[in-house]
């Protein structure tokens, strides 16, 4: 499924840090829809967790607030600030 096209995709040269008009990543993206599979791929080749999207938010934020507990483990795992996600949390 979509594990396969995505290791496909990183295969032919797929940049894992290129970003939507939202300044959104792949392991962004990958995130929020809980696709844990992924997640560990993209992180596994380096994908930055504590990348921000236009917005300030960094994939623990969209992990968070979707409720993919398993999801925020691995970022947590993997480097994720949370001291920055406290503090947006405040606002």
């Amino acid at each position: 499924g979509h594990e396969a096209t995505v290791k496909q995709l990183l295969d032919k040269g797929a940049d894992t840090e290129s970003r939507d008009n939202y300044g959104r990543t792949p392991l962004s993206w990958a995130v929020t829809g809980g696709h844990e599979a992924i997640v560990k791929l993209l992180l596994k080749i380096g994908a930055e967790a504590k990348s921000k999207d236009n917005r300030g938010w960094m994939p623990l934020s969209w992990a968070s607030v979707q409720g993919h507990d398993a999801v925020v483990q691995l970022l947590l795992e993997n480097g994720a600030d949370t001291e920055t996600e406290e503090r947006m949390a405040k606002r």
